[in-house]
């Protein structure tokens, strides 16, 4: 297999109450389009977009959750395996505001430790605005979350949102090769295929090992293969 065939997957779950804007961010974000009409989401939707980011193909699998309590049981499912999370709330909608500890606890009792952030849609919308700037800073604070204010509509902080959580992803592989690498035992995963068989008997028989022929097994990047291709998306 060719390095250039190789790509980074990583799987992103997206919470928040319903209308907040979620399915609208990832039909933006892979579609490159907007609508204003609602269509609650039933369960879990799918879009996922290949993009390249410091010569390494990345593939992000971008999970839309609904937000009404009726699809708990659903959504919390596919929660697991996550790598990365949007947690988002709308400028116009306070109940979404005062849920976010709510998400946040309900994807860290599936995935701890993984990278999130805190968005605030809809900003576009500031004479309507129910949230002041200042509560939204403190609670993401509060949270320790990267905060994004972002509007799906004007395409404003979108892109941004979802490059810092891959960066903040690599570089947690990254750190995990390290220490991999650096506590792995040498012996470990080597075997030899020249050496004459193991025989059983009365007599005494040893195995030896030319080094040259011995084959040895390293760790490997979380990865699943593909092909180089153009911007994609799909939906399930």
């Amino acid at each position: 297999m060719k390095e250039e065939d190789v790509e980074i997957a990583i799987k992103v779950v997206i919470v928040g109450n319903g209308a907040v804007g979620k399915s609208s961010m990832i039909q933006r974000y892979c579609k490159g389009i907007f609508t204003k009409d609602y269509k609650k989401t039933i369960g879990v939707d799918f879009l996922e977009r290949q993009i390249q980011i410091k010569e390494e193909d990345v593939r992000l699998m971008l999970w839309d959750t609904a937000g009404q309590e009726e699809f708990d049981a659903i959504t919390k499912s596919y929660y697991r395996g996550a790598q990365a999370g949007v947690v988002v709330f709308s400028t116009v909608d306070r109940a979404s505001f005062e849920a976010i500890e709510k998400w946040k606890r309900k994807v860290e009792d599936e995935v701890d430790n993984i990278p999130l952030v805190l968005v605030q849609n809809k900003i576009d919308l500031v004479d309507e605005a129910v949230i002041a700037p200042e509560e939204a800073e403190a609670l993401a604070k509060r949270l320790k979350l990267r905060f994004y204010r972002a509007s799906v509509k004007e395409n404003l902080n979108v892109d941004e949102v979802f490059l810092y959580l891959t960066d903040k992803y690599m570089q947690k592989l990254q750190s995990q090769e390290a220490e991999d690498n650096a506590t792995t035992n040498p012996k470990i995963g080597i075997f030899n295929t020249t050496g004459p068989p193991l025989t059983s008997g009365s007599g005494d028989s040893k195995n030896t090992a030319d080094e040259s022929q011995t084959i040895k097994l390293r760790p490997t990047k979380q990865r699943t293969k593909g092909k180089k291709q153009p911007f994609k998306c799909l939906l399930l």
